[in-house]
């Protein structure tokens, strides 16, 4: 397991004629964990999205410890990612099924490991389209740790903790935070971005940092 660099140069994204990321640069150290807030529609989600190279209209300087996205698929296998208030439905899976699709080099015990630390196993044989919203986010975030276990050096999270109660944003809070590895967080749940090493807003699609 290896922390990735991040580095982003005048990344601009754009829905028809508007732009909704503005000229954003952005570097993250390895191991740095930064919060990413913002109102609904600032970009943040967009942001995300082309970091992954599944926004279209998108332009601009991306590289993991240097290296550019030459092929995507290979790209995104060293990313984890979270996404925003998936429908169960939307995916004919069980959770272990969700989980191994991690990839092929997530271990066994790596699959087992990731279901016990997001506090799933007890609901692996059960079909996504079956869960409340806070079974499914955890579904999500245990694939999360098997692909993070398997090599991903980089996490993007959209609303990582959306959908959990008190205690469970708390607890998956602090395992987001202490996993070894680079992290870009979209969040409304400022204790989980007050954890992080720094807190970025997003307006109008430019960024600035939040300052103490």
């Amino acid at each position: 397991m290896k922390s990735a660099r991040l580095e982003v140069s005048a990344l601009t994204c754009r829905f028809g004629g508007r732009t909704v990321v503005a000229n954003v640069s952005l570097r993250i150290a390895q191991g740095e964990r930064v919060a990413l807030v913002g109102g609904n529609g600032s970009g943040k989600t967009t942001l995300l999205r082309a970091l992954l190279g599944l926004h279209a209209q998108s332009q601009g300087d991306l590289r993991l410890d240097g290296k550019a996205p030459g092929n995507w698929i290979e790209w995104r296998q060293r990313i984890a990612f979270v996404p925003q208030r998936q429908n169960g439905g939307q995916f004919p899976l069980r959770v272990d099924e969700l989980i191994a699709s991690a990839g092929k080099q997530a271990q066994p015990s790596q699959l087992a490991a990731a279901a016990q630390a997001a506090g799933v196993e007890a609901i692996l044989q059960c079909p996504l389209s079956g869960l409340s919203g806070g079974q499914l986010q955890r579904a999500w975030l245990a694939r999360t740790f098997a692909c993070i276990a398997a090599g991903a050096g980089l996490l993007l999270a959209d609303e990582p903790t959306a959908a959990l109660d008190f205690a469970g944003r708390a607890e998956i809070g602090a395992l987001l935070v202490n996993t070894p590895v680079t992290a870009l967080i979209v969040t409304h749940d400022r204790e989980l971005a007050e954890r992080c090493d720094r807190i970025i807003e997003i307006a109008d699609g430019q960024l600035r940092e939040q300052t103490a």
